[in-house]
């Protein structure tokens, strides 16, 4: 049996139910100034990043999190927050805090060149979620479940999984 992962124990806080709103990131996030990936990510300049970041959040079952590519804002799907796994929820907002910073610096988000499995800003955010990951004790076949995402197909998924540096199963052979 699992053990199930209690986002206090790496001193962060962050609510399961929001209301629809756009507020301060600091408002609803509690403690991830203090997470050390996120340290790593903004150097001297966290916490003053964190309380100038805003979040938006919005009303669907589709989709997760991500960085509006406009101002750079968080925004996050509150059914996400109310029904996601409490883990996956804790390094989909490290990984989307790359993004922020990587936003900050002026680097195009989706930039039209790549695909989501090769594109450089999500290889960067995706190394720091899951070094997160690893510190938190997860194996490999969590890793790899972890990357699973409606948006990407296996081949997508297996081409992202190298890209950060994951060793794949074998893939499953279809039987005539």
């Amino acid at each position: 049996m699992k053990k199930r992962f209690d986002p206090r124990s790496v001193g962060v806080w962050f609510p399961r139910t929001v209301k629809i709103e756009y507020r301060p990131f600091t408002t609803y996030f509690k403690g991830f100034d203090k997470v050390e990936a996120v340290r790593k990510t903004f150097g001297p300049q966290t916490a003053r990043v964190l309380r100038s970041l805003m979040v938006e959040f919005f009303s669907s079952k589709w989709g997760y999190m991500g960085v509006n590519d406009e101002d750079g804002h968080l925004v996050v799907s509150a059914y996400y927050l109310r029904t996601g796994n409490p883990r996956d929820i804790y390094l989909d907002v490290v990984h989307e805090l790359v993004h922020v910073k990587q936003f900050r610096d002026g680097r195009k988000l989706f930039p039209e060149d790549f695909e989501y499995s090769t594109a450089p800003t999500e290889i960067e955010a995706y190394n720091v979620c899951i070094a997160e990951g690893r510190r938190l004790g997860m194996t490999d076949k969590e890793v790899l479940e972890y990357l699973k995402v409606p948006w990407m197909d296996d081949k997508d998924w297996r081409r992202l999984a190298r890209n950060i540096g994951l060793k794949l199963p074998a893939p499953k052979r279809k039987r005539r």
